[in-house]
């Protein structure tokens, strides 16, 4: 059965920062025990004591790290540690706690430190969201690391494309050389002290969310640290719901969003053998939502993440007290606590998502081209912008929603205003991305990014796709062999769709190019054969095929007349080769006994997607018998297919299962679960049920002739109990 499994397994976990509470005892394999202060001790006691695998989990850009910012820990202030914007402001992540430039002084405090949850047994170590704002790069601590990485006087990032380049570096740089320090101190203090192999894992956004809020984290680079077994991917509402353009429309897409943030993270660990956790946040950090606003984005972001079949355990909550103890909307007459059915949906997905199994791949696959590089361009110099833009627009940006009418009737009716171009492509929308991914994600296209510097990594990793989508104007190689790399793939047969003008003022950066090409496209154009002078054109390329269309990617974002040009294009580029794709309005998939699907707005049409069949519907709060699922755009769906499970199975479950056997015509079934309202366990069996007990007390039970299942549905208790069904 699925759902009985060993814990070792670790397919599940959450992340705590307080005491076990009833309410939160949802029984997934481990436990990240969170932060190290006077209390840690007796928490990693007390998990350990309700049977699950102990790990430990710390801020490493942010932190209770006061003992060593105020000079107790070695009698030097180091306050010049903080990350500081151009104008001296400290950039805080609460009272007393910056961001921090990540020295080597404080990846050796952080060494010291964290060696007492090893002194404690744990069983791996989480060092979440290494973060160096954009914004960031002003501090004496940073200055200084400049000047010994770069062996120059330090520039300011606002002052010149490259300077701003440079610094990007440099914060990914130091970040890596934090985690590189830190983890294998560790591992090492682990193994001599102990003989022990302690694992090490990095919490972190993805990359997508990350280019969106300006954020410089290693991502890729952190395949390339030995000591790092692997990462979580932080997904979830708060990072999906941040707004993006389509058809001319601003506004938040949590399922498409999220669909590209996990799939960007699949990408993170594939091939390596290191492992990958999915995340998913039943709420968010902003506290002003209702429960039916936390709901349906939880299950977009679980739907999204089930999508990615090569990923197959999951953080299955960050701080559940705040989910299951408080009340929303935060601070509002109104606030309620959760609901008992919302209770009871989460308590069933925390059990399911232990049962997931890997899936095949779609039959034509197509990626979308990413990398760190992005992250090092997110802001144009002020020399860029007049001081009229400046005064509209300000230092950050966020306001779109004015700015993409300003295009409207500006630049796309006739201005070339390049000011107001830039400012664009630096919103925190991302628009040169997001306008290729999402007509084709819309349209039922299972795009996925891929991972620029991947190819240097592996030998043919560029292999698993048949399509690849790039564009130089929202990125820049670091290496020029990243352009051989696709150009032999698309020599051997691959198809590859180019968009971009060169207009993008980042490709004035001194790098590998400069002198010899205006931009690295040229570059890969010139390996392609493929002639300057075209604007727009296919090219057979040996056994492939390129696709040119040098305009800005930003345009296809501005209305659904100019998502169909790109679609257009892609349909023409696939039939060089003999594809046919298909638009749809839905996307879907089978792993092993489930069925995920989801059917999108803004598509190619509103028809509802119909499943025929004999399901349980796994996003209900009895696991509902259903034949006929109808899913109309934005409905979203687990089913598993009751036809492939065994005549004695567990169909799905509020509670963890740690034992089901037969005796004649009596089930008897040991479960532990969290207190709850109401639980549910479905269970298929070779006999009509008529009467359950729990502990020896008669509970409801219902028989469904029609799948030989029985629900039994409860007020839980938390501790080991026993279930007979007979």
């Amino acid at each position: 059965m699925a759902f009985i499994r060993n814990r070792n397994e670790e397919r599940t976990g959450f992340q705590c920062g307080g005491p076990l509470l009833e309410s939160i005892d949802c029984q997934s394999d481990f436990v990240m025990v969170y932060r190290l202060d006077e209390t840690t001790l007796e928490r990693i006691k007390q998990f350990r004591q309700a049977g699950y695998v102990i790990q430990f989990m710390t801020g490493i850009a942010w932190g209770r790290y006061q003992d060593y910012l105020y000079g107790e820990y070695d009698g030097i202030n180091h306050w010049d540690e903080a990350q500081q914007d151009r104008f001296g402001n400290l950039i805080l992540h609460g009272k007393d706690v910056p961001y921090m430039v990540p020295t080597v002084a404080f990846s050796d405090y952080l060494s010291a430190k964290l060696r007492a949850v090893v002194d404690a047994g744990v069983e791996a170590i989480h060092v979440e969201e290494p973060e160096f704002w954009d914004r960031g790069g002003y501090s004496p601590a940073f200055k200084r690391e400049y000047e010994l990485y770069y062996r120059e006087p330090w520039k300011a990032p606002h002052e010149s494309v490259d300077a701003k380049y440079k610094c990007g570096r440099l914060k990914a740089y130091l970040y890596t050389r934090t985690i590189d320090r830190l983890s294998s101190s560790l591992k090492e203090y682990a193994k001599t002290k102990y003989n022990k192999d302690l694992r090490f894992y990095v919490p972190t956004h993805s990359l997508i969310n990350y280019t969106q809020w300006k954020i410089v984290s290693p991502e890729g680079r952190l395949a390339d640290i030995p000591a790092v077994d692997g990462c979580i991917a932080q997904v979830w509402t708060g990072t999906s719901r941040e707004k993006n353009w389509f058809n001319g429309e601003y506004k938040e897409r949590t399922f498409e969003t999220s669909y590209l943030e996990y799939g960007v993270m699949q990408e993170l660990t594939k091939g390596t053998g290191k492992k990958m956790w999915f995340l998913h946040d039943p709420i968010e950090d902003n506290p002003i939502f209702d429960w039916t606003d936390y709901r349906k984005n939880y299950l977009c972001t679980v739907a999204a993440s089930l999508l990615h079949p090569k990923v197959s355990s999951y953080e299955i909550c960050p701080w559940p007290n705040r989910v299951f103890e408080d009340k929303y909307p935060k601070g509002s007459p109104d606030a309620e606590p959760i609901p008992q059915e919302y209770e009871t949906v989460l308590n069933n997905t925390f059990q399911t998502l232990g049962t997931l199994e890997e899936a095949k791949e779609p039959s034509f696959r197509v990626g979308i081209l990413v990398g760190d590089c992005e992250l090092y361009q997110r802001e144009y110099p002020d020399s860029f912008f007049s001081e009229a833009v400046k005064e509209v627009t300000g230092t950050v940006l966020n306001d779109d929603e004015k700015l993409i009418d300003r295009f409207r009737t500006e630049l796309f009716e006739g201005s070339e205003d390049k000011n107001l171009m830039l400012k664009f492509l630096s919103s925190n929308a991302f628009p040169a991305f997001f306008s290729l991914a999402l007509p084709l994600l819309k349209y039922g296209i299972p795009v996925r990014p891929v991972l620029l510097d991947n190819m240097r990594r592996y030998v043919g990793y560029l292999d698993d796709y048949d399509m690849l989508i790039m564009s130089y104007e929202y990125m820049k190689p670091d290496y020029p062999d990243i352009n051989n790399s696709i150009a032999s793939w698309v020599n051997e047969g691959g198809q590859l769709i180019y968009i971009g003008d060169g207009s993008d003022p980042f490709n004035d950066i001194s790098s590998w190019w400069t002198g010899r090409y205006k931009n690295p496209a040229e570059h890969l154009f010139s390996l392609l054969n493929i002639p300057e002078n075209e604007d727009k054109a296919v090219f057979n390329c040996q056994k492939g095929t390129a696709a040119i269309w040098k305009i800005n990617p930003c345009i296809f974002s501005y209305s659904k007349e100019n998502a169909d040009m790109l679609r257009d294009f892609f349909i023409e580029t696939a039939k060089r080769k003999g594809y046919s794709p298909e638009f749809s309005n839905h996307l879907i998939i089978e792993r092993k006994n489930y069925i995920i699907a989801a059917v999108m707005d803004e598509s190619i049409n509103d028809e509802p997607l119909v499943l025929s069949g004999l399901f349980a519907d796994m996003f209900s709060p009895c696991f509902d018998i259903v034949t006929e699922k109808i899913l109309y755009p934005n409905d979203k769906a687990m089913l598993c297919d009751i036809r492939k499970l065994r005549d004695f199975d567990i169909v799905g479950t509020s509670v963890r299962i740690e034992s089901a056997q037969l005796q004649d015509n009596t089930a008897i079934i040991h479960f532990v679960g969290a207190k709850m309202r109401k639980a549910a366990i479905r269970i298929r069996l070779p006999f009509t049920a008529k009467k359950a007990l729990i502990d020896g007390e008669e509970v409801s039970i219902s028989y469904d002739t029609g799948s030989s299942t029985a629900l039994i549905t409860f007020e839980n208790k938390t501790g080991s109990r026993e279930l007979l069904i007979n």
